[in-house]
């Protein structure tokens, strides 16, 4: 369900608009406003999802009026002139109708309202959601591609702003740096050994004391990693050893 400002200087045209809106039940128009201040007063105070503004106001203009707000919901411009049309986009705006609105472009608009809001709710389980080692990722290799699970991964290397990604005897580039990486992944199996490699926790065959208090891990393809000394006293932990 959204929750809805509908924010016009003509009443008409509001009713009008509520009108129309009636046949969407997944839009619950919450509150009207008659003009920009009294638009920020109620977006400031309900916190709406969606607002369907018109442009031409007397004082402020729409644009006027999203300047000033703390932060924009979702917007739908109405409005009777369309020269008005291409600085709309420079707002960001999701949609733009012309008045008298038609409902079929009633309806598009709010399909654009779904299609931004499921990009926003996947980049929020993107930014919370950490990988394990179930989860997949799309590597491609030239004319080659591949979903790797990550628990088939041994190794990331940094390679500048890429990484190397091992798995089986495969060494393909993706474009991702370690940090980033390192964000993402669950450290429980993935541990930065160092600034140029992580590694699967579960593919080491062994471990063995290395200069300056650091360690040697040789993974299950053969490489050898060095863990820094810093990282040494943190991996210890983990493997309470």
């Amino acid at each position: 369900m959204h929750r809805a400002i509908i924010i016009d200087d003509e009443r008409l045209a509001r009713n009008e608009l509520r009108k129309l809106l009636q046949d969407f039940p997944q839009i619950e128009v919450i509150e009207e406003a008659s003009n920009a201040a009294e638009g920020i007063e109620k977006i400031d105070s309900l916190n709406p999802d969606l607002i369907f503004l018109d442009i031409q106001m007397p004082g402020k203009t729409g644009f006027d009026m999203l300047q000033e707000l703390e932060r924009a919901p979702h917007v739908i411009f109405t409005t009777a002139y369309d020269e008005y049309a291409l600085k709309a986009f420079e707002v960001n705006a999701l949609d733009y109708l012309m008045k008298p609105i038609e409902p079929k472009r009633l309806a598009d608009a709010l399909q654009k309202l779904q299609q931004a809001e499921e990009k926003e709710a996947a980049q929020q389980a993107g930014i919370r959601g950490l990988l394990t080692e179930n989860d997949q990722v799309f590597v491609k290799d030239g004319e080659r591609c591949w979903f790797v699970k990550l628990s088939d991964v041994r190794l990331f290397e940094s390679v500048g702003n890429y990484a190397k990604v091992f798995f089986a005897t495969n060494k393909p580039l993706i474009l991702k740096s370690l940090n980033a990486l390192e964000e993402r992944l669950d450290e429980k199996t993935f541990f930065r050994a160092n600034r140029k490699h992580i590694v699967n926790m579960r593919m080491i065959e062994k471990i063995e004391p290395y200069f300056n208090g650091g360690l040697l891990l040789e993974l299950q393809g053969g490489e050898k990693i060095e863990v820094s000394r810093r990282q040494a006293v943190k991996f210890k932990e983990m493997m309470s050893l």
